[in-house]
């Protein structure tokens, strides 16, 4: 079955200098005002056409994976997999569910450090999330074509105000002074990208440099969220997307590994109607998701709860968040 995978790191505290842009405006066409009111045609310079775009020649194990993930997409969809409904009366959940599955997912790591090295396995955390706003960045390896490029920006930017309405966190747009980095990258593109890598994230540890540059082919993309000095509270993120995606599966991608990103850090098999399942059967974000980031952002939690403090806790904003509340 095929993974996503989301990861919480701690690193040693690290400062970026804000950096600034300015733009210019548009080129403005106008019509100059001739004594006694006699027109005279306005002359244009032609311009010249913008250049071909030039894509570097893509490798045989890149071309391979573009095959494979678009097979791999038409196989879940024939089977009714990577559902965008959000779930309906088929998949009905209560607030007990919903406690149940915000400790598995927001209390629980998807994976552990073993040495260098990072295994899968579920272990018991601490409440993690952003005290601070997001500000969101967009970037494409040398692979990623215009057109493509366009999509899957605007794909970002909208899902990111998604993300800003359900949790209450501040989510900007940015290409400057960004805390979470979405990268697009084909398996050529990411074969090079190391040192950019240590630039966004300065002392990232050897782990999480290899889950992002010895990406298996089963695992379709990766969140690594990165905490400073012992905190529980989020300072940095970085998702990678395999470029070699096709539309649904980049889209899949995108709603899971950004939300994962904001603290729901694991996966759970109990967890329906969610895309923090790797059953595949959502693609894309649900309700019940949607309940599970308001409840991550409800200021009854505070970053850093273990899961027997945040347990009761969850029980009641579930109840309330379902109407399920009778002392209300």
């Amino acid at each position: 079955m095929t993974k996503r995978a989301a990861l919480r790191v701690g690193m040693m505290a690290a400062g970026l200098a804000a950096l600034s842009a300015c733009t210019t405006p548009a080129d403005v066409a106008v019509t100059p005002v001739i004594p006694q009111q006699v027109a005279r045609p306005i002359v244009r310079t032609p311009q010249p056409a913008p250049a071909p775009e030039t894509v570097p020649p893509v490798s045989a194990e890149s071309a391979a994976l573009k095959v494979y993930y678009q097979r791999l997409q038409n196989d879940l969809i024939t089977q009714g997999l990577l559902r965008s409904d959000g779930g309906g009366s088929d998949t009905p959940f209560t607030d007990t569910m919903l406690a149940r599955n915000f400790v598995r997912i927001a209390l629980f790591d998807e994976y552990v450090t073993d040495g260098d090295f990072l295994r899968a396995q579920a272990t018991e955390s601490r409440l993690r999330r952003w005290d601070q706003p997001i500000r969101m960045s967009v970037e494409f390896g040398p692979s990623v074509t215009a057109d493509r490029r366009s999509k899957d920006r605007a794909s970002v930017a909208a899902y990111a105000a998604r993300l800003s309405r359900v949790s209450g966190v501040p989510i900007s747009m940015t290409d400057n002074n960004a805390n979470y980095h979405v990268l697009f990258l084909s398996e050529d593109d990411r074969a090079g990208y190391e040192t950019r890598l240590r630039e966004l994230v300065p002392g990232i540890g050897g782990s999480s440099l290899r889950a992002i540059m010895n990406l298996p082919r089963d695992q379709l993309c990766i969140v690594i969220a990165f905490s400073e000095g012992g905190s529980a509270s989020y300072a940095k993120a970085v998702a990678v997307i395999r470029a070699e995606h096709p539309t649904l599966l980049t889209t899949s991608c995108i709603h899971e590994e950004l939300s994962q990103g904001l603290g729901l850090a694991n996966d759970s098999p109990q967890a329906r109607p969610s895309i923090f399942n790797d059953d595949e059967e959502f693609g894309l974000l649900t309700r019940h998701d949607e309940l599970l980031l308001k409840m991550l952002y409800d200021k009854r939690f505070k970053t850093g709860m273990s899961a027997a403090e945040a347990a009761p806790i969850a029980r009641v904003i579930a109840k309330e968040l379902l109407g399920t509340d009778k002392a209300s």
